[in-house]
């Protein structure tokens, strides 16, 4: 079954960034603020309607958003996401053709992208990746919880 932000869902990414969404249309906007470090981020959650026929995509398309003071962040076909109250954090996961791409937004107006990480590498034991690879494989190893078929390279 194809993934789509319910209503429960948006409810649920408010509560662990502490803000009101704001809806216009087919976006969803969360203005996320730090005062300690003076950072700010605007989050939109868009349904997309309309690609051509020709590109392979999800339907629903959901596109997510980050924008900065200094740059411009995107997440293409959203799949998934888990929302941690804990971590005051949302994880964002796109999955197609055997990779996982995640973007890690945290309540404190912070954000994180981790793109292209094969789905085999999720599932590896962390002590045997190069220490570069491991904050990646960590981050999106979460998503074992939503991707039952993580193994799988066929979508």
């Amino acid at each position: 079954m194809a993934f789509s932000f319910s209503d429960t869902d948006i409810d649920r990414i408010a509560s662990v960034f502490d803000v009101a969404p704001e809806k216009d249309g087919r976006i969803v906007r969360f203005d996320l603020s730090d005062e300690e470090s003076g950072r700010r981020i605007t989050v939109e959650l868009s349904r997309v309607e309309g690609l051509p026929e020709n590109v392979e995509a999800p339907e629903p398309f959901y596109l997510i958003s980050v924008y900065a003071h200094s740059s411009f962040l995107q997440l293409q076909g959203c799949t998934g996401f888990i929302a941690s109250q804990e971590l005051g954090e949302v994880i964002f996961f796109a999955r197609q053709g055997g990779v996982t791409n995640g973007m890690v937004i945290e309540r404190e107006a912070a954000c994180s992208l981790y793109a292209n990480v094969g789905n085999q590498m999720l599932s590896t034991d962390f002590t045997e990746l190069p220490s570069e690879l491991i904050m990646s494989s960590v981050a999106l190893s979460m998503s074992e919880t939503i991707f039952s078929d993580l193994n799988d390279d066929s979508e």
